[in-house]
């Protein structure tokens, strides 16, 4: 007998919302779909979407006349403006004690605003991030909601029902959190996902100067996938190598032109942790590395002004091969120790309870970062739960300690050849400046002081006591305030 009424409702049919419609329909659930341009809700509905499982609605009157209360209508629509139009247009339309989730990528800020504004209309309100892209959509994603307590269990069955399976058969979704909390933790890990992406390519370029062809590449990917490395990213990266572009029959990522594109959420990533002054600097140069290869005509032009270095013989292949693989553990290593730290600042400033054992089981499946070695950062957070730092776990710190020869190695071998690591490079000298006790930023805080009388704590004064020295002899003894800003 079909269902009269829908378990939930998918506003927005474009790749992500056809596919968890299709998802939520395969596991048993009735789903609701509406469209702003209602002919593709007829043109869905006439193929894929054909399922008695799934309602098609043509009007937004119609749509949540067709949801089981409470109503849980899911916007996957683009992050801004059209997320805040698609809410004003459904209020009116809801009851209290009805859900709205956003599914889209929304900046967390946006998530807690509409969430204070839903509240007077005592509507529930759900910020959630959704990784795993089509075919995680499709297949099983990984889910990161949060919001409004109270929606949980009311989303929980549908959310977990659909998200992709761990290797020990956990759902990898569970509930983040107050209000952004959600939406904060998948911008983070869209910050990971550039910096893996861009030490991935940077791999690539010295495995290219250590004279392999592409095929001999995705080899190489392919066994790394097989050990500490194992990663989605790291899988697909070997498949892109080994295809041939149907039209010249050349490998096709030699003919894909050398300019990346972004959406936000890196940037968004970056310029939070710039906020709370939090160290998140290889996912900020992932995100310049990007912006610099937008210049596309300008490096042309710089390339024919500007002679490369003469090249640097490699006398062992296998070595600097071996190197390479352990350069990029430890600087994935890095990434993630960044990005969990962003989230720890974050969360106390947010008042949010993150559960960063939690994030990292359901980053295990369905999500673009899913890779092996989170489950050891899982683990990391179970023995600790107030660890301050990745690099500080004893499982990863053994890492460093034995990677960080052959990281160095492989940052010389590439500056000598001119061959461009901001990943690798950024990632290391985070590494350095976190494990040095006495930084040279003593003559940083001196000069402050010289020119704008900052002030200055002392290694012989408890922390806390600011002081001021007249450089010059002609200053006063007023100081400026201290403050960060």
């Amino acid at each position: 007998m079909t269902q009269t009424k829908a378990d939930i409702g998918i506003i927005g049919l474009a790749v992500m919302g056809e596919n968890l419609i299709l998802n939520m329909a395969s596991k048993g659930f009735t789903v609701a779909a509406f469209n702003r341009t209602v002919e593709k809700v007829s043109a869905f509905k006439a193929a894929r979407g054909s399922s008695e499982k799934i309602l098609g609605a043509h009007t937004l009157e119609e749509f949540v006349q067709s949801l089981e209360r409470p109503r849980r209508a899911m916007l996957m629509v683009k992050a801004g403006a059209a997320v805040d139009a698609t809410i004003a247009q459904l209020v009116p339309l809801l009851e209290a004690g009805d859900i709205i989730i956003d599914g889209g990528n929304s900046h967390f800020d946006d998530t807690n605003r509409r969430m204070k504004e839903l509240e007077a209309h005592g509507i529930l309100f759900v910020g959630s991030g959704v990784s795993g892209g089509e075919e995680g959509a499709l297949k099983g994603p990984s889910i990161m909601p949060g919001g409004a307590n109270a929606a949980w269990e009311h989303v929980k069955p549908i959310f977990q029902g659909i998200a992709a399976r761990a290797k020990d058969g956990a759902p990898c979704c569970e509930w983040m959190g107050e209000a952004g909390a959600g939406h904060f933790v998948k911008m983070v890990h869209n910050g990971i996902e550039y910096g893996d992406m861009q030490m991935i390519t940077e791999a690539y370029s010295l495995l290219r100067l250590a004279g392999l062809g592409n095929l001999e590449i995705a080899d190489t990917f392919a066994a790394w996938n097989q050990g500490e490395l194992e990663s989605y990213l790291v899988e697909i990266t070997a498949d892109i190598l080994r295809k041939k572009d149907e039209a010249t029959g050349q490998d096709l990522v030699d003919v894909i032109l050398d300019t990346a594109g972004q959406k936000g959420t890196g940037k968004w990533t970056s310029t939070v942790a710039l906020d709370v002054g939090s160290p998140a600097s290889t996912i900020a140069e992932a995100v310049f590395a990007r912006c610099l290869s937008a210049l596309k005509e300008e490096r042309v032009h710089a390339s024919s002004l500007i002679a490369a270095p003469s090249p640097v013989p490699i006398a062992d292949r296998a070595g600097l091969i071996e190197d390479v693989r352990q350069a990029l553990f430890a600087s994935k290593i890095c990434s993630y120790a960044q990005g969990f730290q962003l989230m720890r600042l974050v969360a106390a400033e947010q008042q949010w309870k993150l559960e960063y054992g939690s994030i990292a089981a359901i980053w295990r499946g369905g999500c673009i970062i899913r890779a092996g070695f989170l489950e050891n950062i899982r683990q990391a957070y179970a023995t600790d739960s107030s660890l301050a730092n990745l690099l500080l776990d004893p499982y990863f710190a053994s890492i460093m300690q034995s990677h960080q020869a052959a990281w160095r190695r492989v940052v010389c071998t590439a500056t000598m050849n001119g061959i461009w690591i901001p990943a690798f490079s950024s990632a290391l000298a985070y590494f350095d400046g976190y494990r040095t006790a006495r930084l040279s930023t003593n003559i940083l805080q001196a000069q402050r002081d010289y020119f704008g009388a900052h002030t200055y704590e002392r290694t012989d004064q408890p922390r806390g006591q600011f002081f001021h020295t007249n450089w010059t002899g002609e200053g006063g003894t007023t100081s400026a305030s201290t403050y960060n800003v």
